[in-house]
């Protein structure tokens, strides 16, 4: 396996583990066991679970390979009740996924951790962390979000920020080099901008139809360059020297492969400069 392709992580937020049963009727909970069987064996080490349903993380665990071979990450919940209720929550998250430590703890977001509770959300974080409850803290940002000024008044030890072939606003503009100077992990997510480089522009959303001809020149660069939109978007990522891990979202087994099979092909010589969208307004839409 490529140094690149190392980087390659995984969110369980796509698989859907509380909802009816997926293609052909199989259970949700067997196909989150091949994808896990998968990225384990591949050689994926992060698992990035985030905020589940009661049943989603009932389910995980029981599709979670043994001995886990995943450093999973955690988010908690929003300050407004407190701090204890914030612990209270992670650990009984914790318990519903059989494990005692994980290796992060998420803050919900960087607005929780300037409202009146954030403070208090955080250092109770930063006591979890020197207990033993994790490795790691970090914080989820948007572009919006001024990144480097988190960063610097929260000293976090990783940052989860979007960016793709398509969005590279906090790459164009050094964010993402300046954090990781800083000595803090940035961890890639949305590298597919929620699929729409893998729809037909005229089927793009709304909010996106002012930059269909960049969405189009995308994929006629990456046609041209003798590759398709998941090697390139994959490939995007995975090179980024800022980035210490890229998450992806899959559904099914199938995608798992998919995904590994693309990150594992050597990245397309491609100009990614000229597929960024520059529109902001068509970027704010853009979903952890």
């Amino acid at each position: 396996m490529t140094a690149p392709f190392r980087k390659l992580g995984l969110g369980a937020a796509q698989f859907g583990l509380d909802q009816s049963p997926g293609g052909r009727g199989r259970p949700r909970e067997a196909e989150a066991r091949d994808i896990l069987s998968i990225a384990g064996r591949s050689g994926l080490s992060v698992l990035d679970v985030g905020r589940q349903t009661v049943t989603a993380d009932t389910h995980l665990r029981t599709a979670l390979p043994q001995p886990n071979p995943f450093a999973l990450a955690l988010t908690a919940i929003r300050p407004d009740r407190g701090p204890d209720v914030v612990e209270a929550e992670l650990r009984a998250q914790m318990l519903r996924l059989g494990v005692e430590r994980v290796d992060t703890l998420l803050a919900p977001s960087a607005t929780d951790l300037f409202s009146p509770l954030g403070p208090q959300l955080w250092d109770r974080l930063k006591a979890m962390k020197d207990a033993g409850v994790c490795r790691r803290i970090g914080v989820p940002v948007y572009a919006s979000d001024d990144p480097v000024g988190v960063a610097r008044r929260f000293k976090p030890d990783l940052v989860q920020a979007p960016a793709s072939l398509l969005d590279q606003r906090l790459l164009l503009d050094g964010s993402l080099a300046t954090i990781a100077e800083l000595g803090i992990e940035v961890h890639l997510r949305s590298i597919f901008l929620n699929g729409v480089l893998f729809l037909p522009p005229d089927r793009a959303p709304s909010h996106l139809k002012a930059a269909a001809g960049r969405i189009s020149r995308a994929r006629r660069l990456i046609a041209e360059g003798r590759s398709d939109p998941l090697q390139a978007a994959l490939g995007f990522a995975l090179t980024r020297p800022e980035a210490s891990a890229v998450l992806v979202g899959v559904s099914s087994a199938a995608e798992m492969s998919a995904v590994i099979a693309a990150a594992m092909s050597p990245p397309p010589d491609l100009d990614w400069d000229e597929m960024a969208i520059h529109d902001p307004e068509a970027l704010s839409w853009v979903a952890a």
